[in-house]
């Protein structure tokens, strides 16, 4: 059998972790990591979308953070060794539809 090629790999919609972490992000202030994980896992929990792996969530988060920082959507800030996050103009745009409009 003859494979065609381009049709096999299918683009994924946007991450839903990335979309609730904008979410928390452009709902509240500055937080600090713990404060925006535990919103986080709660978002998750109520939609039944955590899982059970609360370590392995926690490093997923932290990971998608960095890249989110890296991409210039949210801004880091360093006081007294604490960090905190803040989403920047650019991260609406990983918000889902609904909540944008």
């Amino acid at each position: 059998m003859i494979k065609k090629y381009g049709t096999t790999f299918a683009r994924r919609g946007p991450d839903p972790l990335i979309a609730t972490m904008a979410g928390v992000l452009a709902g509240k202030g500055p937080l600090e990591f713990a404060a925006l994980f535990d919103l986080v896992l709660a978002d998750l929990r109520a939609r039944n979308a955590a899982g059970s792996g609360g370590e392995m969530l926690r490093l997923r988060v932290y990971e998608k953070l960095q890249y989110l920082v890296n991409e210039g959507m949210v801004k880091k800030t360093i006081s007294k060794n604490v960090k905190k996050y803040s989403a920047m103009a650019s991260l609406s745009s990983l918000l889902p539809a609904a909540a944008a409009s």
